[in-house]
């Protein structure tokens, strides 16, 4: 049984930084890829970043890309994504989601798709 695990969240000033943390348990770093989406009120659940397992290859979605990187410590079976230049845009909800075979996949998940793991979320707020 995956499971996921976010950690890190909080307050932060525009302009600020944030690291946040998805420990994962289970077989969840079996799976191909693990990935970062993020929650607004009111907005559709949005695709950030993943690192695929075979390769460690990160991708970026364009909203974030310069602004956000991704990576993963094995041996402590945790994902990491590292926020840069917080903007009050991106205040939400960050989950941390796991699926195969590969980022492709793991970008395409949903709430409601049975082949990916998620979990409960963390909030970030950004404000001054």
């Amino acid at each position: 049984q995956v499971q996921l695990v976010e950690s890190g969240g909080g307050l932060a000033q525009p302009g600020g930084s944030l690291r946040l943390s998805c420990a994962a348990s289970g077989s969840a770093l079996e799976h191909g890829a693990i990935g970062w989406f993020r929650q607004a009120s009111g907005k559709e659940r949005e695709g950030l970043s993943c690192i695929a397992s075979s390769d460690g290859r990160p991708f970026y979605s364009m909203s974030v890309r310069g602004r956000f990187t991704i990576s993963r410590d094995d041996a402590k079976k945790t994902v990491y994504l590292q926020l840069n230049s917080l903007k009050a845009d991106d205040t939400a909800v960050y989950y941390c989601v796991a699926a195969d075979p590969d980022c492709l996949e793991t970008m395409a998940c949903r709430p409601d798709k049975g082949t990916c793991s998620w979990g409960q979320g963390i909030q970030v707020t950004v404000s001054s």
